[in-house]
Order: C-alpha cells, then structure tokens, then sequence
C-alpha cells in the first residue's frame, strides 16, 4: 500500500455531527475520531487513520480537535480508544479535561 505525504498544516478537520464524529479526508481516504456525548461527558470510542496516512500526525490532528471541542463545551473527556488514552498522556495541558 502507497503512503500520501500530507501537509498537516493545511488538512481541514470537519465536525460531521449527524455521524458524530470528527474526519479528515485525503482523496480518497477518511480518517476519524467518533464520540459519544451523554450529559456532561463526552466518550472518544474510536480513532481510525487509513494505513497511507498513518504516521503523519492525522490521528493527532484529530483528537486535538476532539479534545478542544470538548473544552469549549465545557465537557468531562472519557475515552475508550487507546489512541486517545495515549494522546492524553503525552499532552498534560488536556489533564483538566479528563
């Protein structure tokens, strides 16, 4: 399988809220955070990155958005996703979310 170089910087994150789930397309490609919002929390179940565009920060991208969102919504994040667990600990300026 072919890799796609992406520029990260000029990727555009769209809220699909009707799926409920943050993407990013490259051609052909989807790549998404899905979520759950029940009261005051929302739950990040599932990061999915194609296999061409894994390694290039897409998935980042993704949960960054994911993870302001819930900020600016004044949500509580719980995530079930491994990805996101791991997101998280790398990044203590989203430890308040949590």
């Amino acid at each position: 399988m072919r890799t796609l170089n992406v520029d990260l910087e000029s990727l555009t994150v769209l809220h699909n809220r009707e799926d409920k789930r943050f993407e990013i397309r490259v051609d052909s490609y989807l790549a998404e955070l899905t979520y759950r919002i029940q009261g005051e929390m929302i739950n990040f179940p599932h990061t999915g990155v194609p296999r061409a565009l894994e390694g290039q920060g897409v998935g980042s991208r993704l949960v960054r958005t994911g993870l302001e969102y819930a900020r600016e919504h004044g949500l509580r994040v719980k995530t079930h996703c491994s990805f996101v667990t791991a997101y998280l600990e790398r990044h203590p300026e989203y430890q308040d979310l949590i």
